[in-house]
C-alpha cells in the first residue's frame, strides 16, 4: 500500500523484502546512538511485523521510504500516534525517521517530511504534528527545524521508556508545528 509519494521516495507499507534493511537499521550502532540499544533479527523483524500491523489497522505508524530510483527500501518515516501520557495527550501525532547510515546527507528525511506534513495537514486535518529527539541528537533536530518545526522548550522532558542504565539519553526536546504555521510555510 503506497501512502504517498516524493520526487525521489516512494513512502508505503512494509513489505517483506523489507526485513533485511530494517535489521540493518536496528543493528547499526550508528544508527542507534540515541536509543541506547540495538535490536537482533528476531526482534527487528517482530517490530517490523507490528508496524506493518499498525499502519493496515489505523493508516498511522513509521513507513518504508523507498528510493524511486532503485525500488530498494532506504528507511523509514512516518506519523505515529504517541502514547506519551502525560506529556503528549491521547492522539497526539508524532513525526519521526530512520535511514540506513548509507542513506544519510541526501535530503531523503526532509522530503519525506514535508510530505507526510502534507499528509497529516492538508489531506488528514490534524492541527498539530510534534517530534521529539534526545537533547543533542542534533541530527534529528536539525531536520525539526528544515520542516518548519519551532523547539518547545517547556514540554520537554524525561522519557519514561529509557532505561535508568542510559540517564544521558532520558532528556528529550520537543518541537511542534500547527497546521495554520504549515500552511504559512507551503505558501
Amino acid at each position: 500500500m503506497i501512502i504517498a509519494e516524493t520526487e525521489r521516495l516512494v513512502i508505503r507499507n512494509w513489505q517483506d523484502r523489507d526485513r533485511e534493511l530494517f535489521h540493518e537499521i536496528n543493528a547499526d550502532p550508528a544508527v542507534m546512538e540515541f536509543f541506547g540499544f540495538t535490536r537482533d533479527r528476531q526482534q527487528s523483524d517482530e517490530l517490523l511485523d507490528r508496524l506493518r500491523r499498525n499502519i493496515d489497522e489505523t493508516g498511522y505508524g513509521f513507513y518504508a521510504l523507498e528510493e524511486r530510483a532503485t525500488g530498494a527500501c532506504i528507511g523509514f518515516a512516518g506519523l505515529a500516534l504517541t502514547d506519551l501520557e502525560p506529556y503528549f495527550r491521547n492522539g497526539t501525532v508524532e513525526i519521526g525517521w530512520r535511514l540506513a547510515k548509507r542513506h544519510w546527507g541526501k535530503g531523503y528525511v526532509t522530503e519525506a517530511g514535508r510530505r507526510l506534513l502534507s499528509l497529516g495537514f492538508d489531506e488528514r486535518g490534524l492541527d498539530e504534528i510534534v517530534s521529539f529527539a534526545v537533547f543533542n541528537n542534533h541530527r534529528s533536530t536539525a531536520v525539526m527545524e528544515r520542516l518548519g518545526m519551532k523547539r518547545e522548550p517547556a514540554r520537554d522532558f524525561d522519557h519514561p521508556k529509557v532505561s535508568d542504565a542510559t540517564p544521558h539519553l532520558k532528556l528529550h526536546v520537543v518541537y511542534s508545528i500547527k497546521r495554520q504555521d504549515w500552511t504559512g510555510i507551503r505558501e
